[in-house]
């Protein structure tokens, strides 16, 4: 208790300082703001946003601290001083003119959003140099839009339909609030739909509404009219003409032939591709990340994917896009000029890391080395070691949790930026953000227990959809293929003999995964807008063992003593499995947000598998599922059986369920507050004896379902987000039935965990 003094101390002194120490004589701290409408679709919290005074910042529980910091600083100039004005902030004085101010704006606010009649009246409470400011909201009937009607048609036909086509005329309805700002968004929308069906420079102000108030009964009737451009009777569309680009340098000055000569000119396809002695990138590879091609109809939408492609090559720093308008035959065309500048080719990284793992002492070091260029073609070649150690404690337990080991380890990664598909898919090849990656790695673990060794070879494809919200990861073909060559007799003995739980004894013997795996994410965020409620989708599946079943239909395989097929003495796994996983983020206000997460799972061993392999398994618990549990000490179901130690390996299951939601509140730029509550757990698929109580079964699967709740704290450091979470368990299904619920009866020690990571968790 003695070593929590001085921090109780000083929680006690910030609470106790007085928060209007430094405001001067006859001046007030702007203590509380309260803002009360009447408004039904303009709440209070979005009314918040127009205060030109807010008070100073404030901690739950224990209140204003960065004033108070500021408050203790002194009047010398010591280093603490300094210190304490520069991490505090002063106090906010109550401004009557800022009040008026923020009164007024809430005013014009409410004007644009229908309510032309709304009155904002303020009230203050001064009280011991303090100020209670309170924004009284009148909305009065707001005006409603009675009739919607507009003249496009008549104005430019070819605009009329393929608005109507795109069902954007249908965004205004009838007794629909006359806000202003939701019909700006609609002239955004409006003119977003144009720039990407070839309208190269329109813009949303050629878009304008008539507004009639004077119909009565606080009604308006609306009209959308289209202005044409000054110098034709018709918006021009256009369509892309010749496109040049300069491979790894500026265009040269206009009238500048001095070095044209040392320039080599390749068309490609229907492309001109310009470049110098020092050849930067291979046509192909410009081609197939440039989606401006010539006879496409211009679009804002493969601009910016033209942009995103090309600058996502490594060996690219810049790119820049211009246009020239051009017209032949009656058609309207742009001429696009493109030029590449190089960037930094090679890519070297040392990283070393000190480890603690049950109190064993270790370090963890890794050289990357990445060429972002290899072969001219936008190709990154990565190579990667690793290697780790952990000082060995003297020890006669054979727990499996004891990380006294070595491990070390190599990958290389090559990613070429295009679709590499048969000629029957080559349509393929022209989607955005595409990529083709293949892996080779090895990595060898040498444990007083066992020697275990890894091996992998992967394939990836890799593209998104232009509109920015689908993108898709196809793995054609993953092998694993996992090796222990050597087991100490007494590991042999406990872990893998006959009647030993089969979960254990197949997670560690010989096994060939060779899988293919499709997943596609559905998002509705992108580069240039933030939509109002941002949500992401993830959902595929993954199947393993069918080309390895294909060569034991063909005879390529034995059957060994236990009845498993085998390919070259290695017994492979059959499973299929499918993920589904949702998050949403619904902001409050600009400070605080709600945030919620779904996430399903099942996976089915079947014909030479009679376990899924461990590392295809679930589990619960840690800094990304029940924040409760600390990782993979939740479930399945109501297992509870301690028999080997943390006995990892069988708290694992074939299906998983979590459903959390959070709440974010900003306090400053810095820091950031959350409340959680997360519930789920993981079950088996099958009833095995040595995980008694993780069977799913429909009629009590809910009864085990686990629950927890917690507090975290963030640190935003713009680049990086850190995150510490602590949860408690509300209701553990381990426990015997009666005694789950440790909500009512918690206990520190069993049910408290606590997290740090990196990003939010959803």
């Amino acid at each position: 208790m003695k070593k929590y003094l001085p921090i109780i101390s000083l929680f006690f002194l910030l609470i106790a300082c007085d928060a209007a120490k430094r405001v001067p004589e006859g001046s007030y701290l702007l203590n509380k703001v309260k803002i009360e409408t009447d408004t039904k679709e303009v709440k209070s919290n979005q009314l918040k946003s127009f205060l030109r005074q807010k008070p100073n910042s404030s901690f739950p529980i224990i209140g204003r601290v960065p004033l108070h910091l500021y408050n203790l600083a002194g009047s010398d100039s010591s280093w603490i001083d300094k210190t304490l004005l520069k991490i505090g902030e002063p106090p906010v004085i109550y401004s009557e003119r800022l009040t008026a101010v923020s009164a007024e704006q809430m005013r014009r606010e409410l004007n644009n959003r229908g309510y032309l009649n709304a009155q904002v009246d303020t009230s203050v409470i001064k009280k011991e140099k303090k100020a209670d400011v309170s924004y009284h909201v009148i909305g009065n009937e707001p005006y409603r839009i009675r009739n919607v009607k507009d003249t496009l048609q008549s104005v430019d036909t070819t605009i009329y339909k393929i608005l109507k086509e795109e069902k954007k005329l249908d965004l205004i309805k009838e007794n629909d609030l006359f806000d202003q700002k939701a019909l700006e968004q609609i002239r955004v929308d409006l003119s977003k739909t144009l720039t990407n069906r070839g309208y190269f420079d329109f813009s949303k102000d050629y878009f304008y509404f008539l507004a009639d108030t004077t119909v009565g009964n606080h009604k308006v009737d609306l009209t959308l009219t289209l202005n044409n451009p000054s110098d034709t009777s018709r918006h021009r569309r256009y369509f892309i003409g010749d496109v040049m680009v300069y491979n790894g340098f500026a265009p040269p000055a206009q009238g500048d032939s001095s070095l044209r000569s040392d320039f080599d000119t390749v068309r490609f396809k229907n492309i001109r591709v310009i470049s110098n002695q020092n050849i930067l990138l291979k046509p192909p590879a410009i081609y197939y990340n440039t989606f401006l091609r010539p006879g496409r109809l211009y679009s804002e939408r493969i601009l910016e994917r033209t942009y995103s492609s090309l600058n996502n090559l490594g060996s690219v720093s810049r790119t820049n896009i211009s246009f020239t308008p051009v017209q032949r035959n009656d058609s309207n065309f742009l001429n696009t000029t493109i030029s590449l500048l190089p960037g930094n080719l090679h890519y070297l990284q040392f990283g070393i890391d000190g480890t603690n793992s049950a109190g064993d002492l270790g370090a963890a070091a890794n050289l990357t080395y990445e060429h972002r260029n290899l072969l001219k073609g936008g190709e990154r070649f990565r190579v990667r070691l690793n290697g780790a150690y952990e000082f060995i404690t003297a020890s006669d337990s054979a727990n499996l949790l004891d990380q006294s080991f070595y491990e070390y380890g190599a990958e290389v990664f090559l990613s070429i930026p295009q679709l590499l598909v048969p000629w029957l898919l080559q349509q393929l090849q022209d989607r955005p953000s595409a990529s083709t990656e293949f892996s080779l790695g090895v990595n060898f673990q040498k444990r007083p227990e066992y020697h275990r060794q890894f091996f992998n070879l992967s394939s990836r494809l890799q593209w998104s959809s232009f509109d920015w919200r689908l993108t898709h990861v196809l793995t054609p073909l993953n092998v694993n293929y996992v090796r222990m060559p050597w087991t100490s007799d007494l590991f042999r003995n406990t872990y893998l003999n006959d009647n030993t739980n089969p979960v254990i004894r197949q997670s560690y013997e010989d096994q060939l995964i060779a899988s293919t795996s499709y997943y596609v994410t559905l998002s509705n965020t992108n580069a240039r807008f933030l939509p109002r409620m941002p949500f992401q989708i993830r959902s595929g599946f993954e199947i393993s063992g069918y080309l390895p079943r294909l060569v034991s239909v063909l005879g390529g395989s034995n059957t060994n003593a236990n009845g498993y097929e085998e390919i070259l003495g290695i017994p492979y796994a059959e499973y299929l499995k499918s993920d589904l996983d949702v998050s949403l983020s619904y902001p409050i206000d600009e400070n605080k947000a709600i945030a919620g997460h779904f996430a399903a799972g099942v996976a089915l061993p079947y014909g030479n598998s009679d376990v899924l392999p461990f590392e295809k398994r679930y589990f619960g618990g840690g800094a990304n599922s029940l924040r409760g549990w600390n990782t993979r000490s939740l479930g399945p179901g109501s297992y509870s059986r301690d028999s080997v130690g943390y006995d990892f390996v069988n708290k694992t299951g074939d299906i998983k369920l979590e459903m959390s939601l959070e709440y974010r509140q900003k306090l400053t730029n810095l820091f950031q507050l959350a409340a959680f509550v997360d519930a789920g757990n993981v079950w088996t698929i099958k009833d095995y004896i040595a995980q008694s109580g993780g069977y799913f079964r429909w009629n009590t699967f809910y009864k085990e379902i686990a629950l927890s709740y917690g507090l975290g704290f963030r640190l935003d450091l713009n680049f990086l987000l850190l995150r510490l979470d602590a949860g408690m368990k509300a209701h553990n299904p381990a426990l015997p039935e009666g005694d789950r619920w440790t909500i009512f009866k918690p206990k520190f020690s069993r049910d408290f965990a606590i997290h740090f990571a990196i990003g939010y968790p959803f």
